[in-house]
């Protein structure tokens, strides 16, 4: 199991410190850098390109964060990184341009964001940008099976599940991914508390962050069950 002490030292961005989409948009370098001058750890999401490369981007389609039509993984690394973000300066950034910007300042969550079918080898791109990285790092995913990978494409690299949910269903899919040596995991903020959480914090003493508190209310409810907060929108250290 991977050392992870440090995951809940310090809030976590949600997609860096941007300031809601306003000028300075989601998963951007420049949300990426405001975080590390701040002292924030850096949460972003990873989809795979068309030529195997981790590129960081939320959303599956490319309009609501470029204007464009489309569908991210069918772009190369090259194509994506030539749309702009927003209508701003920023351009779609790889995985390995954000580590190279980040350079170990703070530490850094990475969401692997699955498209089944066309995800292959998305985990082993992301660990190889991750190989000889000397900042501290980790990886997630909502996406069952690409957690089943993470061993397999990531050795040692600190691996959690991001989940939501309070349905017994829901809940008993999470136990499942136990099994497959998860080092933390990432809940909702909105679905705290419930049995699931309080078992991998209390009995397998894994850390518990959530996500996405937007509010000082949010982060009381956060911090109550888990232990520690990614959030957006507003100052998470403001009385």
């Amino acid at each position: 199991m991977a050392t992870i002490d440090w995951l809940t030292k310090v809030p976590i961005a949600h997609r860096g410190l941007h300031d809601l989409n306003r000028q300075r948009w989601e998963n951007t370098l420049s949300a990426f850098d405001a975080a590390a001058k701040a002292g924030f750890a850096i949460e972003c999401d990873v989809h795979l390109t068309a030529d195997g490369k981790a590129i960081i981007f939320h959303d599956e389609k490319l309009d609501r964060l470029t204007g464009q039509q489309g569908k991210i993984d069918a772009l190369t690394a090259a194509q994506a990184k030539s749309l702009r973000v927003g209508g701003t300066n920023d351009h779609v950034p790889t995985l390995a341009e954000a580590l190279r910007l980040i350079g170990g300042r703070v530490p850094i969550v990475i969401e692997l964001k699955g498209i089944p079918g066309r995800d292959d080898g998305l985990v082993k791109a992301v660990a190889d940008d991750l190989s000889g990285y000397d900042g501290l790092a980790a990886i997630m995913s909502f996406d069952h099976h690409l957690i089943r990978d993470f061993g397999k494409d990531a050795p040692g690299i600190p691996a959690g599940l991001t989940a939501e949910g309070l349905r017994d269903r829901e809940l008993e899919a999470h136990f499942a991914m136990l099994a497959h040596g998860i080092d933390f995991v990432s809940y909702n903020v909105h679905h705290l508390e419930n049995r699931f959480v309080e078992f991998v914090r209390r009995r397998l003493g894994l850390p518990v962050i959530s996500w996405t508190v937007r509010s000082l209310e949010d982060k009381a409810t956060s911090d109550r069950y888990v232990d520690q907060i990614t959030f957006e929108g507003f100052d998470p250290g403001a009385a």
